[in-house]
């Protein structure tokens, strides 16, 4: 071989070492750049591969009655979601999952067009929606399991437990009072994904995300439902716009029901509006008519020296006090102070105010919880409206004493009679008794609370026998008697305030308020009826709402009527002895 062909030879040689020294020099280098000074950044880049992140949020706690049965739980729902940048065909696909969700094609294109990594399609969908999805087999589309909140029992109490939103936050009554014990841990999850885009759980997805506290109620749900049967009933017979019913334990002030009519179905709070989902038992005013006299007829036998004998002249049925003329119903001479509460005598109790004076019945019906709100743990509460009394004129007086001019809640109209019941004393009302952990240890626990003596006891037992001759023969609330017990109560019939602030003729509130028994009261039950068609009177409309709630709550309570218990046990003696 000649030298030149051996130099040539060797020259490429070199020249192709060179080439590839340089070749694999710089693919070190690169890796060397890549592994040590790209290595956060791959990181990243990869996990974003395979990895997703997402807030996972535990069961909200469980809400019970007072004899632990469920009134709210949390269940388990799937929700479709979708990474965008991993969906193929967008248009497609959104026309596909709009047909199998029931959703707007264009809502979910917008979606899948989005440059967010994670969107929800659907939150919490039918078994049927997310079966119609997973045959789809669509890249890009992932299923979560959330916890759904579910009221077993639909509208039964619905206003006062009020409802939780799609992200397990309480959004309405108790539910919002009290998010903060029952809503689930919060923690940011992350799912691991394999090669087909499967989703698998990391180490740290395997424990349980810490659940709500649970709630323990003052409420019977036996109690409530009687209680929502009988107040559903009254506005449609009598053709009413709405109505309001409470039962309340005299004694503790503890809520054994609460119910506002129209109802509405907790579950899909979304199909009903803002006046359905309202607890207007504690949230609107208003003016409580004869009902009120009650305490007015307190304050003359507290702070008037009058007794339940005391006389007053009632004018014949019209009493001119200034420019204005109150009226009675019927006609009536002298009447004895009893007497005036068991006919509701205007005129009557116009005349007790002028003794009292102002200063005297405004102070015994701040004593009583009016113009204040009560504390009751539910939101949006009303404190209602009493008016300073030296801002009264005469007839201010007089209408306030009978109820007009002034606005109450229906608890703390309710929460007030319950303080005559239970000698004067005037008891915080409350519903949540305690609150409990998910093994049912106690966190933390809830009782009766003395706000005051409102009157004294004394005051109280007079006042009690007067509302017991009511609900007696020729009294204004004898349809409200329960037969076998003793009923105290009073009737109310207020009419209402059109958009100029005068008084409507044609539009009324009818209440009946009272409790039983009267020589031990177990209970005290409230009924208003809202704008009843053709009869108004409290005593015809409310009254026997009364009656049955009482009577049925009575029987559940294992409360027997008068005498029961004697002739039972006569009944026994007589089997035993032949």
């Amino acid at each position: 071989m000649k030298s030149k062909q051996r130099d040539y030879i060797g020259l490429r040689l070199v020249l192709v070492g060179i080439g590839f020294t340089v070749a694999i020099s710089a693919i070190g280098a690169r890796a060397v750049y890549l592994q040590v000074f790209q290595h956060p950044w791959l990181s990243a880049k990869a996990a974003n591969q395979y990895e997703r992140s997402f807030r996972a949020v535990g069961a909200r706690g469980k809400i019970f009655d007072r004899d632990l049965r469920e009134l709210a739980i949390s269940v388990d729902a799937t929700s479709v979601a979708a990474y965008p940048r991993r969906v193929k065909n967008t248009d497609q696909a959104a026309i596909k999952l709009g047909n199998a969700l029931s959703v707007s094609h264009r809502r979910l294109k917008k979606k899948l067009n989005s440059k967010k990594s994670f969107v929800w399609i659907k939150r919490q969908v039918t078994p049927k929606e997310a079966a119609n999805v997973q045959k789809l087999n669509l890249e890009g589309i992932d299923f979560r399991i959330e916890h759904k909140r579910y009221y077993p029992n639909k509208n039964l109490g619905a206003q006062l437990i009020g409802f939780a939103g799609i992200d397990g936050r309480g959004l309405e009554g108790i539910e919002f009072s009290y998010d903060q014990f029952l809503k689930g841990g919060r923690e940011h999850r992350t799912v691991l994904k394999d090669a087909l885009g499967r989703s698998f759980e990391s180490p740290t997805q395997i424990a349980d995300i810490q659940s709500g506290y649970n709630l323990i109620l003052t409420l019977d749900r036996t109690i409530q439902y009687i209680t929502e049967k009988t107040l559903a009933e009254t506005v449609k017979e009598f053709g009413a716009k709405s109505g309001m019913a409470i039962v309340m334990v005299p004694q503790t002030g503890a809520v054994l029901a609460m119910a506002d009519y129209p109802f509405f179905n907790p579950n899909s709070f979304h199909d009903f509006n803002r006046f359905h989902w309202r607890n207007r038992a504690i949230t609107d005013p208003f003016e409580p008519g004869s009902t009120l006299k009650i305490f007015s007829v307190a304050a003359a036998i507290e702070s008037a020296g009058c007794t339940p004998n005391t006389i007053f002249f009632c004018e014949n049925g019209s009493y001119p006090i200034g420019p204005n003329v109150v009226h009675d119903v019927k006609s009536h001479g002298w009447m004895s102070l009893h007497h005036i509460l068991k006919y509701s005598s205007n005129i009557g109790t116009a005349k007790i105010s002028e003794k009292l004076g102002p200063k005297r019945l405004y102070e015994t019906l701040q004593g009583f919880g009016f113009g204040q709100k009560t504390g009751f743990d539910c939101p949006g509460e009303t404190a209602g409206a009493l008016r300073p009394y030296r801002k009264w004129y005469r007839i201010d007086t007089a209408s306030v004493a009978f109820g007009q001019g002034l606005s109450v809640s229906a608890l703390q109209l309710i929460t007030a009679t319950s303080a005559i019941a239970n000698g004067g004393i005037l008891m915080r009302p409350y519903v949540v008794e305690a609150i409990t952990d998910q093994n049912g240890k106690l966190i933390r626990t809830f009782g009766p609370q003395q706000v005051r003596r409102a009157v004294s006891a004394r005051t109280a037992e007079s006042v009690k026998w007067m509302m017991q001759t009511v609900t007696q023969e020729g009294g204004t609330g004898v349809l409200a008697a329960v037969d076998g017990y003793s009923v105290c109560g009073k009737t109310g019939t207020a009419q209402k305030t059109d958009e100029s602030g005068t008084y409507a003729k044609d539009k009324y509130i009818s209440s009946f308020v009272g409790f039983a028994p009267a020589d031990n009261p177990a209970i005290a039950v409230l009924i208003v009826i809202n704008e009843p068609d053709h009869y108004y009177y409290g005593g015809t409309v409310a009254a026997p709402a009364f009656r049955k709630i009482t009577h049925a709550t009575l029987n559940h309570l294992n409360i027997p009527p008068k005498g029961t218990a004697d002739h039972l046990t006569v009944s026994i003696i007589s089997e035993a002895t032949g």
